[in-house]
């Protein structure tokens, strides 16, 4: 969050959607790696590593914060790109172990669980992100100065990061689920077997494509935001990250309640709640009005923000417990991972959308939350292309 803060500042110009192409592309290129790995390996191992990974990239962090005046914006796209790697390697183990650890039913709830706390850890940050630019900018500095007083952010992550690699020693140890499992070139993209699995299986294709729109729309929302406060209702750094906060907030209720909706298995009638619900609340803050062209303004759309988070968890939850649970044992790693491939190509994919979607308000003159009703449509495909059946409705 700070890096896109950042971003608005660089330049005249948007460069958000330069941090979200960065960091998406780690997850592109290492994903299918990444899932061999947790397939040959055991996950707990990996979810380690990984973490231990995260306290050297935070104190890249750190360091690219305070040579800021030489290393410029550039060198904390770099620092992006080495969290984006840390956190693909994570991903396959930390969702591939969820269904060696747990019962089938219990996934859902297992899910919204975790989908809940990490939106929590998003919402800390972000409102943090927001104070600490706030803080570093108090007086009128140069661009240099401000990003080399946002040491202290670094430093937090670092202590974040050591008691995360703590807690990850807490995890179950649990084997490898294909020890033999021989390495071929084809894991750095999509490994045969997996393909032929999709190929077979339309309705767990279905929801990859499905789960992947829904990503796109995440990737092009959270920059909107930020340009909705920042430049359309003109608010501080904090007052734009309490925006993004809210969406974090809905998420977390959202993954709640569709866990305890969803009965233990993957209830697709809650995820098409959720997008219809999802639409109408994008819908609801492009509406433009007197306030700063918004008729929503600040305090609507903090509650049409935390009702979009809703909504959107409850369209996640079905699809992530359907895509964990529908492959076989010894494949969930690498399926992990084929789904982190395509949401990241699409969040990829997010960054050249809102640049387009950006040069579409402005050419058009339209104001910032016009980014949300464009949003609105790529959003409505998902729910018109994916419907699963009710003999789909029904798997866990």
């Amino acid at each position: 969050q700070i890096i896109l803060l950042l971003a608005l500042k660089v330049a005249a110009q948007d460069r958000q959607w330069e941090a979200m192409f960065v960091f998406s592309a780690p997850f592109v290129i290492f994903s299918g790696y990444a899932g061999y790995l947790a397939d040959r390996y055991s996950k707990r191992a990996i979810i380690v590593l990984s973490k231990v990974a995260e306290i050297l990239v935070m104190l890249g962090g750190l360091a690219a914060f305070l040579a800021f005046g030489l290393s410029g914006f550039p060198g904390l796209l770099v620092v992006l790109f080495l969290m984006g790697t840390q956190s693909a390697f994570f991903g396959p183990s930390k969702y591939g172990i969820l269904p060696e650890m747990l019962r089938p039913q219990d996934l859902p709830r297992a899910n919204g669980v975790i989908l809940m706390t990490t939106f929590l850890a998003i919402i800390f940050g972000a409102v943090l992100a927001g104070f600490l630019c706030d803080l570093a900018t108090g007086v009128t500095l140069p661009l240099a100065e401000t990003a080399h007083r946002l040491w202290l952010a670094s430093a937090v992550c670092v202590a974040i990061a050591v008691a995360g690699t703590l807690t990850s020693l807490w995890v179950r140890q649990v084997p490898a689920a294909a020890p033999r499992l021989p390495f071929r070139w084809s894991a750095l993209t999509v490994p045969p077997d997996s393909r032929q699995m999709l190929r077979a299986d339309r309705p767990l294709l279905g929801a990859v494509l499905a789960s992947s729109i829904f990503w796109l729309v995440a990737g092009v929302a959270s920059p909107s935001v930020n340009s909705l406060g920042k430049l359309q209702l003109e608010l501080s750094d904090t007052g734009t990250s309490i925006l993004q906060a809210c969406i974090g907030v809905g998420i977390g209720v959202g993954s709640i309640v569709a866990g305890r909706l969803s009965h233990g298995v993957a209830d697709f009638r809650v995820m098409r709640l959720g997008g219809w619900g999802l639409i109408a609340a994008l819908l609801a803050v492009a509406l433009p009005g007197p306030t700063h062209g918004h008729l929503l303004g600040f305090s609507g759309t903090l509650v049409a923000l935390i009702v979009l988070g809703t909504f959107a968890g409850m369209y996640a939850i079905p699809l992530q417990v359907f895509m964990q649970s529908r492959p076989p044992e010894g494949q969930k790693g690498r399926m992990i991972a084929v789904m982190n491939q395509a949401n990241f190509t699409a969040i990829l994919l997010s960054s050249l959308v809102y640049w387009l979607f950006d040069r579409l308000v402005v050419l058009a003159g339209w104001p910032r939350c016009a980014l949300f009703a464009l949003t609105a449509a790529v959003m409505l495909s998902a729910l018109l292309l994916y419907r699963p059946g009710r003999e789909v409705a029904g798997s866990s």
